[in-house]
């Protein structure tokens, strides 16, 4: 990737000559697209550094092909094995997405009638049913060429044996892929993904979650007073953030038995970093979201995993996390996402666990760490 361009900080005068509608169309035209052509490259998950490669995409948003030339549209993150800086281009629907989301927040209209969360629950729930269709398994081998996802960690690497594109992008990995770290008192990374830690709300809000409205009680959907609420009180997180090419199953962070799963109605917005890190929004407390109440086998002490949905999620799906009652060993699945990009943020009473050094340095920076399900990212205390 070139260095001679900036960064784009995401804002809607960085269009002028496109309008709400524009985006609104362009989302709709992507999402039909999905339907009838099988390379995804060319289309909903077109690069933004790809995007002059893509001329019936230009035609949809006046300017954007402009843009692209300028700038660099996406996010830097650490890997955390080189400590290496690396920058992920963010796909053109979720650049729609972030437009939608500036314009969404006024509750204007869009193509004359939709509120834009209604366009994108629309959309998001019509993507999913795209691919669930068996004819989704065209847009397989497009995926898999786009994101360079390695087939040979998976359970079943023949990417013909798939019978739609949701199941393959649910898949499965190969027992022993994701070596857990096995000392007593490790805490590991819940996904694969791209994380950031704190060790209470405050921090959080300081160095990454910008919106005014986050808050534990919010984000866990209670009343201030209630138990889950006060138990959370200055609760640390970890928030994982998984991209679209990322293996899509969460996993637990320590030994537990289940609990209780609460489900939280929401909105489809995009959970990319830029729309996280907005003053005066809050997409995680926006957003439909599952939460799963684990009690830590070795303490005693609760645990809520929040499972985020985002613009073009399908749905949440529980696994080894749908039975209360069920004890659950560290690296155990409890669920996946269907189709699109997600978040899942692990919260821990206050003094219960600790984040190792390096996250919580990337963290304040602030800066995304690549981790895999199962390392190490710190103890329980």
């Amino acid at each position: 990737m070139s260095t001679t361009k900036p960064a784009e900080q995401i804002h809607p005068t960085n269009l002028p000559d496109a309008s709400p509608d524009h985006f609104a169309s362009a989302l709709e035209a992507l999402v039909n697209h999905s339907d009838g052509h099988t390379d995804v490259g060319q289309g909903i998950h077109t690069p933004m550094h790809d995007l002059l490669r893509v001329p019936w995409i230009h035609k949809l948003i006046p300017g954007i092909e402009k843009l692209a030339v300028a700038y660099h549209t996406g996010n830097y993150y650490i890997v955390r094995s080189t400590r290496e800086p690396m920058f992920e281009s963010m796909p053109i629907y979720a650049r729609v997405g972030m437009h939608l989301l500036f314009y969404g927040r006024g509750r204007a209209k869009v193509l004359g009638t939709q509120t834009v969360e209604h366009l994108l629950r629309e959309q998001s729930i019509k993507e999913g049913k795209i691919y669930d269709s068996p004819l989704s398994v065209k847009s397989i081998p497009s995926f898999v060429q786009t994101y360079k996802i390695n087939t040979a960690e998976l359970l079943q690497p023949d990417i013909t044996a798939y019978k739609t594109f949701n199941e393959f992008f649910s898949r499965k990995l190969k027992p022993g892929t994701r070596p857990v770290d096995a000392a007593p008192d490790a805490l590991c990374s819940a996904a694969d993904s791209r994380l950031t830690v704190y060790t209470c709300a405050d921090a959080a809000k300081k160095f990454w979650i910008k919106g005014k409205q986050f808050t534990i009680p919010a984000l866990l959907n209670t009343p201030p007073s209630s138990p889950h609420s006060e138990t959370f009180a200055n609760a640390s997180l970890a928030i994982f953030r998984l991209a679209p090419a990322d293996y899509h199953r969460f996993h637990a962070p320590v030994d537990c038995t289940v609990r209780e799963v609460v489900d939280v109605p929401g909105q489809y917005y995009t959970v990319n970093p830029q729309a996280v890190n907005e003053p005066g929004f809050d997409v995680f407390t926006a957003n439909r979201r599952s939460i799963l109440y684990l009690e830590h086998t070795g303490t005693g002490k609760p645990i809520a995993v929040v499972a985020i949905g985002a613009l073009l999620v399908g749905s949440v799906v529980w696994t080894g996390g749908a039975q209360p009652g069920c004890v659950l060993k560290k690296g155990d699945e409890l669920g996946y996402f269907a189709y699109g990009g997600s978040t899942v943020i692990a919260v821990f009473p206050e003094g219960t666990v600790g984040f190792d050094q390096d996250l919580i340095q990337n963290s304040e920076k602030p800066i995304e760490t690549l981790v895999k399900v199962g390392e190490r990212i710190g103890k329980i205390l």
